[in-house]
């Protein structure tokens, strides 16, 4: 396949998320908790918001270059809306990463379901508010986290990226800020940042995750515009002066939640 054609770009997308998904949420499912008699194994919050930031980082290395590596439908409309990435190319990045999310989802159930015992319900890494946040934390708090956490996400991610930055570096940066903001917020929400991870699971979970599902879309696309616009306002057309930096139409060399 030829690795510009659009056909590779979406297969690139999906094949990404689905990592995201599987590495990210199949951590938490199968590894955050692991009692051996008396010895607790697990990884912890610690672990898993690890294993979201290696996820992305290492599809950034190994399909970025084909796609920009976005995985994610906030990091795209933000790259669309910063000049990046061109709108028309938003819809069929965003079948690919939900498509990829969904299929992640369902090889964490199909793993996890050979468990005596083991029920989907509850038990597959959802985002939630409420009753269903992790911590019990509100709508209001869930929306203004998610909302900011991916704001800050996509402006790392357009600077990292950017032509001036260093060559190399950019998926390290992202993939430790998705780190950073797991850190920050799997008490909050369960962290999403990403609508495709959140639909990933959120069927199978059941257990209000689908009723839910929309704040985990609503906002994190206000946060991915908010990052996208805000970040060539700042630096590109800033009426302080724009910085010595060369501006770009491409797709993000390498991006992600």
């Amino acid at each position: 396949m030829n690795t510009d054609s659009i056909g590779a770009k979406w297969l690139a997308e999906l094949f990404g998320t689905f990592w995201l998904v599987f590495g990210g949420c199949g951590s938490a499912v199968f590894a955050a908790k692991f009692l051996d008699g008396t010895a607790q194994l697990g990884i912890g919050f610690l672990g898993v918001a690890l294993a979201f930031g290696l996820t992305v980082l290492t599809m950034v290395y190994a399909v970025g270059w084909i796609s920009g590596g976005h995985f994610n439908p906030a990091v795209t409309i933000g790259a669309a809306a910063s000049g990046r990435f061109p709108w028309k190319d938003v819809p069929g990045y965003w079948i690919s990463q939900v498509v990829g999310g969904l299929l992640g989802g369902l090889a964490i159930w199909a793993i996890a379901s050979g468990k005596p015992g083991w029920e989907a319900t509850g038990n597959m890494a959802a985002n939630g508010f409420g009753e269903h946040s992790p911590g019990g934390y509100s709508l209001a708090s869930v929306a203004i986290a998610e909302i900011l956490l991916t704001a800050f996400f996509v402006i790392v991610i357009l600077g990292a990226t950017h032509g001036r930055a260093p060559v190399g570096f950019a998926g390290i940066a992202i993939g430790l800020t998705l780190t950073l903001i797991h850190l920050i917020s799997i008490p909050i929400s369960n962290t999403s940042v990403n609508p495709a991870r959140s639909t990933g699971v959120a069927f199978f979970n059941g257990d209000g995750a689908p009723a839910q599902l929309w704040i985990f879309w609503l906002a994190p696309l206000v946060g991915g515009l908010i990052g996208g616009f805000l970040f060539p306002l700042l630096w590109e057309k800033s009426p302080f002066g724009k910085a010595d930096i060369i501006g770009g139409k491409e797709p993000l060399p390498a991006v992600t939640e």
